[in-house]
C-alpha cells in the first residue's frame, strides 16, 4: 500500500468517524427531546416535533449545554419541576443508547 493509499484510507476513516459522531449527537438530542416531551405532557406528533426542536437547539454550540438551557426554559414556562442532575443522567444514558443504536445500524 502506497503512502497516498494510506493517507486516503485515513481520510476516509476520519470522515466516517465524524459522520458517526454527528449521528450519535443528533440521536442523543432526539432521545433527550422525547424524554423531555413526556415530562412536558406532549405525545405523538407533538412529542416528535418537540424532539426536532431539541435537535435544532443542539446545533448552536458543541456539547449539550444548549439542550440543557432549552429544557430549563421550556420546563420553567410549563411550570414543570427541573432537576439538572436528572437531565445530566438522561443525557449520559441517551449518549450510550444512541451509540448502541448507531453502531447496530452500521452492521
Amino acid at each position: 500500500m502506497s503512502f497516498n493509499d494510506r493517507e486516503k484510507a485515513f481520510e476516509n476513516k476520519f470522515s466516517l468517524d465524524q459522520e458517526s459522531l454527528f449521528k450519535i449527537e443528533a440521536r442523543t438530542s432526539k432521545l433527550v427531546g422525547l424524554w423531555a416531551a413526556g415530562k412536558l405532557g406532549l405525545t405523538g406528533a407533538e412529542a416528535d416535533s418537540y424532539a426536532k426542536e431539541v435537535i435544532s437547539a443542539n446545533l448552536d454550540e458543541p456539547g449539550y449545554g444548549d439542550i440543557k438551557r432549552k429544557l430549563a426554559d421550556d420546563f420553567q414556562k410549563k411550570n414543570v419541576p427541573l432537576d439538572l442532575e436528572e437531565i445530566d443522567k438522561i443525557i449520559l444514558k441517551s449518549v450510550d443508547d444512541a451509540t448502541k443504536q448507531i453502531e447496530s445500524e452500521k452492521r
